[in-house]
């Protein structure tokens, strides 16, 4: 008979108590339990009434859940339990469920808890299904890879979605260690997002669901702070003169840069018929002053024409396009710019996505 972990016996608790916290259900009994037909491991069996009926629940606790862990246990599950009583349910317990975890698992009606709180249990007779937040781990992890260098890999893999590569082609792309783009690569298999050919040094990889990836990225921006701006009134200038003049300068002061917001979604695809800001991200340092003063550019705290966003790393002004004489930020980075932005910035975003991002 196998024992389970302190924390897996913490998960099973907190099991236990939601369980017993729900109307018309009472828990007769819990008790670790051996392997189902002898291989499929399970870490205890409770026995339910649920509103009068009898319902036994066969539970295998994990630490953190995605899609793909999800699709093998459905898979192992299925193989070993063929024909499934209905009064048997299995429930995956895990510390943490990503949501495309909880999706696939509903799908299949097969019954879920995490340590948030969320419960799926789709039993005969009876259908219990409460979603809360993401317990703060997954939120955790989650954050974790849409930041910093990270993201670079993450930005890579979008800026050229229909290409399989290596780890080291994604490393060089992004920018990072070999060792930092294997870490994205295979927690984004874990999303079920990639796929995947070959072993060993000859892996290559493949960006299955770039729409799913970039809506992922998306969430998390609409949850940061806008990013810091230094407002300019440039005179005598209309935004297209202004973004030539802009760039002449920069050019002239050896200041990398990379015009982005709604000057740079207007120029990829037009969608209002005029801006009244420039907004760029650029590379801090004397020849960004420089740049400024030959702009006539004076700081303001109203009436500003051209804002600025402070990039201190390269990784900042990866995959600009170089359109005419203008550097643009990458399409991506202009979309989850504008999803920071006021105004109609969201619904331009949405128009940039549709036309020239194209998932």
């Amino acid at each position: 008979m196998s024992k389970t972990t302190v924390p897996e016996q913490a998960l099973i608790g907190q099991l236990l108590e939601s369980l017993q916290a729900l109307p018309d259900v009472r828990v007769a009994s819990t008790r670790a339990a051996p392997g189902v037909q002898g291989a499929n491991p399970v870490d205890a069996r409770i026995d339910l009434r649920v509103a009068g009926k009898s319902v036994v629940l066969l539970v295998e606790v994990k630490k953190s859940v995605y899609p793909r862990d999800a699709r093998q246990w459905l898979w192992q599950l299925r193989s070993l339990q063929p024909g499934q009583n209905a009064d048997v349910q299995p429930l995956l317990v895990a510390e943490s469920l990503s949501s495309g975890a909880k999706e696939l698992l509903r799908s299949e009606r097969v019954g879920y808890f995490d340590s948030g709180g969320s419960l799926f249990l789709p039993a005969a007779g009876a259908f219990i299904y409460i979603d809360r937040p993401a317990p703060k781990v997954l939120d955790k992890s989650v954050r974790s890879l849409f930041s910093s260098r990270r993201a670079q890999v993450l930005h890579a893999l979008l800026d050229d979605h229909d290409k399989w590569f290596g780890v080291n082609d994604v490393a060089g792309r992004a920018q990072v260690a070999p060792s930092t783009a294997s870490d994205v690569l295979s927690q984004l298999e874990r999303f079920d997002w990639l796929e995947s050919r070959g072993q060993g040094p000859n892996k290559t990889r493949h960006l299955r669901e770039p729409a799913a990836l970039l809506d992922a990225w998306a969430k998390q921006v609409a949850t940061q702070p806008a990013p810091a701006q230094r407002r300019y009134f440039v005179p005598a200038l209309k935004s297209e003169a202004l973004i030539e003049r802009l760039a002449q300068s920069c050019d002239a002061h050896q200041v990398d840069y990379a015009v982005s917001y709604e000057a740079a979604a207007q120029r990829y695809a037009p969608f209002l018929s005029g801006i009244s800001q420039v907004r760029v991200r650029l590379q801090p340092g004397p020849g960004a002053e420089l740049a400024m003063a030959e702009l006539g550019a004076r700081v303001v705290n109203e009436g500003a024409n051209l804002a600025v966003v402070d990039s201190t790393s390269a990784g900042a002004l990866l995959f600009r396009r170089h359109v005419g004489d203008v550097w643009l930020a990458s399409p991506v980075q202009v979309y989850l710019d504008l999803l920071q932005a006021e105004g109609r910035a969201k619904e331009m975003a949405q128009h940039l996505r549709q036309e020239r991002i194209g998932f």
